[in-house]
């Protein structure tokens, strides 16, 4: 793919211009939300991504500590390299957990039930992966995971490993264990089998959020998968005003794909979302400075978001509507 859509992400938050208001009589801003009815110190959460021990030793251990610290969701990834068990007993609340729909279906019923019992408060289901975009990257780098690594939560059920193949490993193993012919009928499943809350991410349609609402879900997460599944589709700020609209007051929306600043969680709130998902920012920090690095980037963001609401003239996240991106709003 030629990385168009990864691009876009973070192009049309910059496109996006703030209409300030000024002698608004700010005070001490309060960043404080919700997801799912769970307190979170701001509506900066960490996305689910895999392999954190690629970038550091401890891993998703690390990215959960630095989220507790900040007092903010963290949603691990069913491909982590390090066992949900572990993770989560090191998370603070609210901790989720993210899925994907494996052919057996066994496989991901015995992955809900570990989380629920290791303390997860969400289950995350992917829904844009029935297969993996052609990642070019991976396909030149012959991409694995490293001797020591697994696929730590399915090493249990012996799909720990990535088959030994030309090209991406990664790509063989969602060939070989991902369920491709995915449907509304998999939600019917699997709000049907798990104790949890479900929130299905990956949408880029209206209708498709409303499907997924009327099926069982309690909140959608606006998402691309970063850019890295099907390129040209539209960056995520274009979807999110579509799908919350179509959602209305029926569940919490989320977006992520390319927030790299505080000004974009505003811009983003302005549009609808109730949080913001970050993830690329969060294995940087991780690789950099470890716990510290992803503690950092999570404070800058907290720290940006803040400045903007100050300076867009805004006390409270409920100050945020779309008149600050369009002037001619009321």
């Amino acid at each position: 793919m030629d990385e168009i859509t990864l691009r876009d992400n973070t192009a049309g938050w910059e496109r996006l211009k703030l209409y300030y208001r000024v002698l608004a009589g700010v005070g001490k801003r309060e960043l404080e939300t919700t997801v799912l009815g769970e307190k979170i110190s701001m509506p900066i959460v960490v996305a689910p991504t895999a392999f954190h021990r690629l970038a550091c030793g401890e891993g998703e251990i690390a990215t959960a500590r630095a989220a507790k610290k900040s007092g903010t969701l963290f949603i691990l990834s069913s491909l982590s390299s390090t066992a949900m068990e572990a993770v989560f007993a090191e998370a603070g609340s609210p901790r989720w957990f993210q899925l994907y729909i494996y052919k057996d279906r066994e496989i991901t019923r015995a992955l809900v039930q570990r989380a629920e019992a290791a303390g997860a408060e969400a289950i995350v289901l992917t829904v844009d992966t029935p297969g993996l975009g052609t990642r070019e990257r991976d396909v030149r780098n012959n991409f694995v995971l490293p001797d020591g690594l697994t696929v730590a939560n399915l090493a249990p059920l012996g799909k720990g490993t990535m088959p030994e193949v030309c090209g991406s490993g990664l790509a063989a193993y969602v060939r070989k264990n991902f369920k491709s012919d995915l449907g509304f009928d998999d939600l019917d499943w699997l709000c049907g089998c798990a104790q949890l809350p479900v929130v299905v991410k990956g949408v880029c349609r209206g209708d498709d959020a409303r499907r997924a609402v009327e099926h069982g879900a309690k909140a959608v997460v606006v998402s691309n998968h970063g850019g890295r599944q099907l390129d040209t589709a539209p960056a995520t700020c274009e979807v999110l005003p579509h799908v919350v609209e179509a959602a209305g007051d029926r569940c919490e929306v989320y977006v992520d794909g390319g927030i790299r600043r505080g000004g974009d969680v505003l811009k983003a709130i302005a549009l609808g979302a109730r949080a913001v998902l970050v993830g690329r920012p969060i294995l940087w920090g991780l690789t950099v400075a470890g716990e510290e690095g992803a503690a950092n980037v999570l404070e800058i963001l907290r720290r940006e978001l803040d400045e903007a609401m100050l300076l867009c003239g805004c006390t409270r996240l409920g100050d945020i509507d779309r008149a600050l991106l369009d002037p001619h709003r009321k």
